[in-house]
This record gives C-alpha cells, sequence and structure tokens, in this order.
C-alpha cells in the first residue's frame, strides 16, 4: 500500500510482479487472492498481470531465460561458484553452528574447489547451486531512504544463493535481475530485508547495475508486540472483507500503520492520503496492529455511508449470515428499513445481520425471564393485553402514532414508559437492547407486532 501511495503521490508506476520462484511453496489460488486483495482495497497497477506493460512477463516463473545469462556472466567473471552440497550437508552445518551458537552460514566448502574437483562432482551427477562469491572483507554501505546510512561488514554476509538445482533463481538474483529490467527506480518493502539488503547492493556491483533507492517500512505487530499472526485475528485482506469491514476504512487504517500526517488526524480520504504521502513521514519503529481500532474506525466510516449505498454493501451479508429459515431472496427494501435502524450501533457490516435478526424470525425465541424484568407473569400478561388491544384498533402504524398510542398508556397501567417499552421491546424482538421501540415496530409492521405479543402472553401464561 505504501508503494502504491508513493507512486501515485509522485505520479509514478505502480507495478505488480508474482515472485514465483519458490516452487516447493506454491499454493493454489494464492495469486488470484493477492490480486482480488489489491482491488478490493483499490490498489488499481500501472503494469502487472491481467494489465501487462512494456516490461512484461510479470510472473518470475516465465522470466527464467533472463537470469541465466546474468549467472554465467557472473561465474565467468569470477563473482559466483557452483555448490554441490547436499541438503543434508547443509543442515548437519547449521544444526552445528547453533549448537556452539554461531550465526547459521554457509561455510563456503565449495568456494575454491579444483576444476578436478567440481569435475567429479558432476560425473556423479550432482546438479549444483550457484552462490554468489561475498567479498570477505571490507564493508557494504547504502542509504536508506527511512533510516539513513546503513553499514554492514562483508565477514557477516554469507555466499548466498542466486540459482537454486532445479533452475530457478533465488528471490535476491530474480528482484535485482528484474528491477533493472524494469527500470524500478524505488524498492519499498519491509524492515525484515534490510539484512539482505547488502548482499543486493554486491550483486548490483557485480553484475553493472545501477541500485535503485531503497526505503524498509516498519513492521507490523499484534498487540502483544509479536509479529503480526492468525491468533491476533483475520490476517488477510479478504478475510477482513468477509468479516465486513470496509475498504476505504482499511485503506485508512493501513496508512496510519507506521504512518503519519501529523501527531491528530486520525480520518483521511483516498485522495487526501496520496496528496499528503510522505517517506519523511514514516516510523523507523513497528507498527501496531489495534483491532479495536479498526473497528472504531470502520464504524465511523460505515455510519457516514449513504442509506442506499450501506444497503448495497449489507445485502450480501443479510443473505449469508441469516438463519436458513429466512426465506430467500431477501426483500431488498425491508433490508434498507432495517439497516437504517442498526447503522448507528454497528461496527461491520456482518454485525448488521446479527443485530438486526429479530426483524426476519417468523417466531422469537427467548425465556420468560426477559418479560419479567420488574413485573411479575400477571402484571407484564395484562400490560400486553391492553397494549394489544390498543394496537389492534390503531389506524396508521407510524411510530409517531405508536408513541402518541403508548406512551400515555404507561401511567393507565400504573407503570412507568421504562417499565412498559422494556416489556413491550422484549415482546417484539427478543431482545433487552434494540434500535429505538416505534420505529422498530413500524418496520415491523402491525400484524408481525400483534402476532409476537400474544406469543409473549402465552409464554407469560405458561
Amino acid at each position: 500500500m505504501f508503494n502504491w501511495l508513493f507512486a501515485r503521490h509522485h505520479r509514478g508506476t505502480f507495478i505488480v510482479r508474482i515472485e514465483d520462484t519458490d516452487v516447493e511453496r506454491k499454493v493454489e489460488g494464492a495469486v488470484e487472492d493477492v490480486l482480488e486483495s489489491l482491488r478490493w482495497l483499490g490498489l488499481e497497477w500501472d503494469e502487472g498481470p491481467e494489465v501487462g506493460g512494456r516490461y512484461g512477463p510479470y510472473f518470475q516463473s516465465q522470466r527464467l531465460h533472463y537470469y541465466r545469462p546474468v549467472v554465467e556472466q557472473l561465474t565467468s567473471d569470477g563473482y559466483a561458484y557452483p555448490c554441490y552440497c547436499s541438503h543434508e550437508r547443509l543442515e548437519a552445518m547449521k544444526a552445528e553452528q547453533v549448537r556452539r551458537g554461531q550465526p547459521p552460514g554457509y561455510d563456503r566448502r565449495c568456494r575454491n574447489l579444483s576444476q578436478e574437483e567440481r569435475s567429479r562432482f558432476e560425473a556423479e551427477g550432482i546438479r549444483p547451486v550457484i552462490r554468489f562469491k561475498t567479498p570477505l572483507t571490507g564493508r557494504t554501505e547504502f542509504r536508506d531512504l527511512i533510516r539513513g546510512k546503513v553499514v554492514f561488514d562483508n565477514s557477516t554476509l554469507d555466499d548466498f544463493v542466486l540459482l537454486k538445482s532445479d533452475g530457478y533463481p533465488t528471490y535476491h538474483l530474480a528482484n535485482v535481475v528484474d528491477d533493472h529490467l524494469m527500470e524500478v527506480s524505488h524498492v519499498l518493502r519491509a524492515d525484515e530485508w534490510l539484512a539482505s539488503t547488502p548482499r543486493h547492493i554486491l550483486l548490483y556491483q557485480a553484475v553493472g547495475y545501477e541500485s535503485p533507492q531503497f526505503a524498509h517500512l516498519p513492521m507490523i505487530l499484534g498487540p502483544d508486540r509479536s509479529k503480526l499472526s492468525k491468533r491476533h485475528g483475520a490476517t488477510s485482506l479478504l478475510e477482513f472483507r468477509d468479516e465486513g469491514y470496509l475498504p476505504e476504512a482499511m485503506l485508512n487504517f493501513l496508512a496510519l500503520l507506521g504512518w503519519s500526517l501529523d501527531d491528530r488526524t486520525e480520518v483521511l480520504s483516498r485522495e487526501e492520503l496520496v496528496e499528503h504521502f510522505s517517506l519523511e513521514r514514516i516510523s523507523k519503529t513497528a507498527a501496531i496492529f489495534n483491532i479495536d481500532k479498526l473497528r472504531w474506525m470502520n464504524g465511523l466510516y460505515l455510519r457516514k455511508l449513504d442509506i442506499d449505498d450501506l444497503t448495497e454493501r449489507a445485502l450480501p451479508f443479510f443473505e449469508r449470515d441469516l438463519p436458513s429459515s429466512v426465506r430467500r431472496p431477501i426483500d431488498r427494501s425491508y433490508v434498507r428499513a432495517v439497516v437504517a435502524l442498526e447503522q448507528e450501533r454497528a461496527k461491520t457490516l456482518a454485525e448488521l445481520p446479527q443485530l438486526g435478526e429479530f426483524f426476519f424470525m417468523e417466531e422469537l425465541d427467548y425465556p420468560v425471564d426477559l418479560l419479567l424484568q420488574k413485573l411479575n407473569r400477571e402484571k407484564a400478561s395484562q400490560a400486553l393485553t391492553t397494549v394489544s388491544q390498543k394496537l389492534g384498533a390503531l389506524g396508521p402504524f407510524d411510530h409517531g402514532s405508536l408513541e402518541a398510542t403508548l406512551r400515555p398508556l404507561a401511567s393507565d397501567l400504573s407503570l412507568t414508559t421504562k417499565e412498559l417499552f422494556s416489556l413491550l421491546r422484549v415482546a417484539v424482538t427478543g431482545r433487552t437492547a434494540a434500535p429505538p421501540l416505534f420505529q422498530t415496530m413500524e418496520v415491523l409492521g402491525k400484524e408481525a407486532c400483534l402476532r409476537r405479543i400474544e406469543a409473549a402472553i402465552r409464554l407469560l401464561r405458561g
């Protein structure tokens, strides 16, 4: 998202590139999820899958012919070498390093093999990986656009793999080659890639490419300050979409994870984010993903929606989440009336059918105790019987007529308005908390209200 904001702010080009060279970790449908997530959030791309562009293809698995010549050049120039070590040897080596308290890294066993030794391994049919010959001394430095000058001692870097034995490049090689060929000017990526950047700088220098500018963004942590994961709740954009979050609220919330306009502004439109976004306002420290703040912000955006817009967005959630006993398709105009009453209380679109489920049920299921909060059975039954008679004779069944009829009835029944309205609310909704009583009854309609009141009377009478 920061890449998109940066590109839009500077009127640049936002590229989507699918880095799918790790064959063993491919997941069916993952690419489609990525693209759908970007579309849902409104991060349209200028170049990439389904859009095309001057520098395609945009799947790295379709660009293998670009990588091998670079590896061959690096090898012939003395910047890379074949490594024949088995997976088992490498795992045993790492385990021993960990046991000794050493940082894990390749021990460079194959770095200085003779041609005779290499020929022997080749004759055994071993397919080598190609490793980069990292300088053993000196320092590699670069200027990060967020962190400033960053320096690494080359002695802390291992000889990393460029090309795997299956012919596919690693992230290090493919990204360096593709960023060059696609004329990428800026790379904004997660802070966890900072330690890989000196490798990429060395690789750019070895191949003779000009390096792009780098900016490493703060990580997103859970409330417990550990890396955000499933145990912190939904972690996929599409999961948040399915839980009823609005894309404009999600965009606003995510923008404030590691970036800010100032010390007070919380709500920013897409246009305002693009206008004001700058790398200078990105934090160097990790951002905390606060789900309560996201819910608050989503509720804020939800309440600002036009009622027709909100109805269109909410209707799929009513279709999905209401009990199967509710007749489909659900009437849009009825949903609109329900949504108008629940809009102030809901934090997500998925909460709307939960809050308004009682509007759609033929019969309510609740314990009799809800009707008896301050009244005995006889008093409650008498009150509801009188209410039923009054409503049965009522002409217009709108909230104004209902209030004019029922409010003075409380004193006639020797009840407070709170006692009568609480009793009536449970009778017609099955709940102690619901939208304003008379507007709720108007939406339910006269027939449904009378039917539910009669059911409550029967429940009181056992």
